[in-house]
């Protein structure tokens, strides 16, 4: 790739819908390492000339009647931090504090909710609140994302907020019964409304932890350019591994005998008290650490949607509309949520159940907190899961070539260099992994209606954090890469520099995946509308990508993944009711024994998990077409 290889729009019909700016020219950065993610600010060369001189001058020009009017921006997005590995230690630290309130939620609540003396067929539809809220939540907290121009950035604010509504939910779900008894002295009225209140507050946190989610997931892609988008979704599922460790190895200490009861008089409560503490600290700190650019105005596109429902239509419209890459994506993502979702909701009581019908002692089996000992015995396999998947975050990354490794090349030392070149030629791509992940799966699903041993069900959950580490970091990368383009963007102007004005709008000068090139017109100048909004001075400066609609297609994308939960739950609620209609012998102590399932027969469980792998295989299939793509 040349040094100073420019591309010069030529004159266009005001027809066009996506139109590069005239008498633009913007060179591709050389590819020395320079500035804070590799990129030297000063490599990028535009051209002065009248009507393009400032940001000031960008909105002033004769631009009344295109189509397509421009965004806004004040500042450039940076991280804190004196090296990489901290900023993106700090741009994902949020990741710990959501997996960690999704693993309490995982290894606990089910058990919680069956101990209630709901069913699993009803515990089933209960957990319809996952799919349902990020099938609600994300795409359109994605779009209202996309166009606030809040002083704060589009993202932190509800990462703030939704942070704080989790912490409460949280609190009220473990102190659920407390709460009913200070007003409900009737038993079985207080034991309706426990359980109404404590599946609503199941619903505020699946709510307002998606809104977190994504936002958190919009941030990395925000702030990052191209090549280091699958960096940052390493990092992400580094700190998504690592919030799990952490709070499924909570889970499995006695924390009532650890803290003693000051807070809370079960294992259940203290673990909400932490992971709430946790959610807060963690959000606020890439709340403090992040500083986004600034949107002042929405682009004009008269093709957007408008009035009541603009958001509905907007997601529908972006929706049929997709990049064929971007829908072969969500496509493979689909089928693989089908096997996934039924391993996520159940397979720590699955292990735990393993355990009491299969290797606990008489003596243990008469416990007074069978909740917490079937909790402890899932939080122990989740955290062997939870390190397996920590590991791999941190191995693959370097094992596995990165999408845009063609197109952007690094220079290791000169005594590395032969090595490296021969390993590089040897090693998998990023598709080639996630396909092989998804067999992975499906392969380990295939033997748990097999599993007559805690131990071997430990086993099976624990080889799965291969698969699962490489299924949350595959596709979100192949998407942050596609959404960047559709931004138009190749890589922005430097973290650090004077407020600028960014245009989005692009349009493919190749069909060559490797070779294409995007049109990104920057317009550097002093504005003082722009000027309050630049970045300071600090560590960490570099390129933030445009990321212009990362909102909307990150929501998009959850669709893909919330739906196929909805089918999950389906099949998994007829399985139940087909299998153990009854209530759960282990945890409903206080039902008749009549009201049982039979534990004798076939778990239902690892039944829903086996019919998982299939979809798994679909799934594979599905990933490999995007070769074609």
């Amino acid at each position: 790739m040349a040094d100073d290889l420019a591309v010069r729009s030529h004159s266009i019909t005001r027809s066009s819908s996506l139109i590069a700016p005239s008498s633009s020219r913007i060179s591709l950065p050389r590819e020395d390492t320079g500035g804070l993610y590799g990129w030297d600010p000063n490599d990028w060369d535009h051209e002065s000339s009248a009507g393009h001189g400032g940001a000031s001058d960008s909105r002033s020009d004769d631009r009344d009647d295109d189509p397509l009017k421009m965004s806004t921006w004040a500042g450039q997005p940076r991280v804190e931090g004196s090296s990489e590995t901290v900023r993106m230690v700090l741009l994902t630290c949020v990741s710990i504090g959501i997996t960690f309130t999704w693993g309490v939620e995982m290894t606990y609540c089910t058990p919680y909710l069956l101990s209630l003396g709901l069913s699993k067929g009803q515990t089933s539809l209960v957990w319809v609140a996952g799919p349902l809220s990020g099938l609600i939540v994300q795409p359109i907290i994605g779009v209202i994302a996309d166009e606030s121009t809040s002083k704060w950035g589009r993202r932190r604010p509800i990462i703030a907020i939704g942070s704080v509504i989790v912490a409460l939910s949280l609190l009220a779900l473990g102190f659920t019964k407390e709460i009913v008894g200070s007003f409900v002295s009737d038993p079985e009225t207080a034991r309706a409304l426990t359980i109404m209140m404590a599946v609503l507050s199941l619903y505020s946190v699946d709510f307002s932890i998606n809104g977190v989610m994504s936002c958190a997931r919009s941030l990395v892609v925000d702030t990052l350019p191209i090549h280091k988008q699958q960096t940052g979704a390493a990092w992400a599922s580094r700190m998504n591994s690592l919030g799990h460790i952490i709070g499924y190895a909570m889970g499995a200490l006695d924390l009532v005998q650890l803290f003693g009861p000051r807070l809370g008089d079960s294992q259940f409560k203290q673990l909400t008290i932490i992971a709430a503490l946790g959610m807060l600290f963690t959000s606020a700190i890439t709340c403090w650490a992040v500083s986004e650019r600034i949107l002042i105005s929405v682009r004009h596109d008269p093709r957007r949607a408008q009035g009541r429902f603009k958001v509905v239509r907007q997601i529908y419209s972006t929706l049929l509309s997709l990049p064929p890459r971007i829908r072969g994506i969500c496509n493979a993502v689909f089928w693989s949520w089908i096997g996934w979702f039924p391993f996520i909701i159940y397979s720590s009581t699955w292990v735990g159940e393993t355990y009491f019908r299969y290797d606990v002692s008489p003596n243990a089996r008469d416990s007074n907190d069978a909740l917490g000992d079937m909790g402890r015995i899932g939080s122990m396999a989740l955290t062997v899961y939870s390190t397996v998947s920590f590991i791999s975050a941190w191995i693959l990354p370097a094992l596995i070539q990165a999408p845009e490794d063609e197109t952007f090349t690094h220079r290791p030392p000169a005594s590395l260099a032969p090595f490296i070149e021969t390993f590089n030629k040897v090693k998998p791509d990023l598709l080639t992994a996630w396909i092989a992940s998804n067999i992975l799966f499906a392969l380990a699903m295939f033997f748990t209606p097999f599993a007559t041993s805690f131990r071997f069900a430990t086993v099976i959950v624990a080889f799965c954090g291969i698969p699962w580490c490489v299924s949350q970091w595959a596709p979100v990368t192949f998407l942050g890469v596609e959404v960047n383009k559709l931004s138009g963007s190749s890589d922005p102007a430097a973290v650090n520099g004077a407020a600028t004005t960014t245009t989005a709008p692009y349009r493919r000068l190749s069909n060559d995946t490797t070779n294409s090139i995007e049109m990104l017109h920057l317009e550097h100048g002093p504005s003082s509308t722009l000027e309050a909004g630049t970045a300071g001075e600090g560590a960490g400066g570099g390129h933030g990508s445009t990321g212009e609609l990362s909102g909307i297609y990150f929501g998009i994308y959850n669709i893909y993944v919330t739906i196929p939960q909805f089918l999950s739950t389906v099949m998994s609620g007829a399985v139940f009711a087909l299998l153990e209609p009854g209530k759960s012998p282990e945890l409903a102590t206080e039902a008749h024994p009549s009201e049982h399932s039979d534990p004798t027969g076939p778990n239902a469980i690892a039944v829903c998990m086996f019919f998982g792998a299939l979809s798994s295989l679909v799934a594979a299939w599905s990933t490999r077409k995007l070769r074609g793509l």
